[in-house]
């Protein structure tokens, strides 16, 4: 019954079949399952996904579909190692969300449910974030990265303003931020400071590793 369960979960995530994902979730906990296993199927899965689609061999609505089906597992699996007072060996905290005046909520929730999956504690503040909750919530969770994502050129320079808060708080030289969206470009990123640009999610977790060094 383990290898059925582990082997649905797997399915669940390549099939983006949300309802699956959470049922096959708690059955391996109902199973005992060590939750150590049940997210390495988690995260191995996406991550393939996730290579693919930088290749070509997968599209969006693959990507976007698994990393729904893992964040719906997650917090299933992760209250589970709460339970058995085991702790998840993490490589860091990242505080995610999309910009002030943007309601664009795909690119983040990707990015988020990937770096969750790859390993890192997050906290997703969601979308139309302001720059004064930004600093907050990094403060709030001791944060290393901060990755936010604006999808309109109106929204943009909020950016800018987020990361010119950080340099005020201080926390410029101890948080690395990384920025990505469509309004957004690698230039860009560069002019207003930014630590590292991504043009997708998969690659947005890379970078995240990078700014840890692994």
């Amino acid at each position: 019954m383990i290898d059925e369960a582990l082997n649905e979960l797997q399915k669940a995530v390549r099939n983006y079949d949300n309802e699956s994902g959470t049922y096959w979730a708690k059955k391996t906990i109902e199973e005992g399952i060590d939750p150590v296993k049940s997210l390495e199927v988690l995260t191995r899965t996406i991550r393939e996904i996730g290579d693919g689609y930088s290749r070509g061999d997968y599209f969006l609505p693959d990507l976007i579909g698994g990393a729904e089906v893992v964040k719906s597992a997650m917090p299933f699996i992760l209250e589970e190692f709460k339970r058995r007072g085991q702790k998840r060996k993490g490589k860091g905290i990242i505080v995610t969300g999309t910009v002030f005046g943007d309601i664009h909520s795909i690119g983040i929730s990707m990015v988020s449910a990937l770096a969750q999956a790859d390993g890192f504690e997050v906290f997703d503040l969601g979308v139309n974030v302001k720059a004064e909750q930004f600093i907050h919530e990094i403060k709030k969770h001791n944060a290393d990265i901060l990755a936010m994502s604006a999808l309109l050129t109106t929204t943009a320079p909020e950016l800018k303003k987020v990361i010119s808060n950080l340099q005020k708080e201080k926390l410029g030289k101890t948080v690395k931020v990384a920025v990505g969206g469509g309004a957004v470009t690698e230039d860009f990123a560069k002019t207003i400071g930014a630590d590292g640009y991504a043009p997708t999610a998969p690659l947005g977790v890379n970078l995240f590793n990078k700014f840890i060094g692994k």
